[in-house]
């Protein structure tokens, strides 16, 4: 009987535990696919929350090319704490995360350079009202894109 609970336990704790396959605090950046996503070396595509960067795919947007270049100096090959918000994914199945190298979150740098907008995406707004006060200072000192 005492084997028949035991196998019971295993099937009801231990197996769900080792199926799943947990989104990391910390990773390495193994690629920087543009401005705002990254992939990490789990495999995971990781898109930055509360913030859009001009496109660098299929045509580069003004701006995208700086905002690309920032993001590679600031992650890339790097170790990056992950910071989640409400939402795990996003409809493309990327991890929605705010991104920091030791103490810098690179979402809110990269809005401070004036390489990002803030945008907001309910229900992940924890920072959100941070990321809008830093791109009213990029712009008006007139960094990146907001450059007169």
């Amino acid at each position: 009987m005492n084997s028949k609970i035991l196998l019971l336990a295993i099937i009801i704790f231990i197996i769900p535990l080792c199926a799943c396959n947990p989104a990391p605090e910390t990773a390495t950046v193994t690629r920087v696919i543009d401005g705002d996503t990254i992939i990490i070396d789990t495999g995971h595509r990781v898109r930055y929350i509360g913030i859009d960067t001009p496109e660098v795919h299929p045509v580069a947007e003004a701006y995208g090319m700086e905002a690309w270049q920032a993001n590679r100096n600031l992650v890339e090959g790097k170790e990056v704490r992950l910071e989640r918000d409400a939402t795990e994914t996003d409809k493309y199945g990327r991890l929605l995360r705010y991104v920091y190298v030791d103490d810098t979150m690179v979402n809110a740098e990269l809005v401070r350079l004036g390489l990002a907008e803030a945008k907001a995406y309910p229900p992940d707004t924890k920072y959100q009202d941070m990321l809008e006060n830093l791109e009213e200072e990029a712009r008006q000192a007139g960094r990146g894109m907001w450059a007169k």
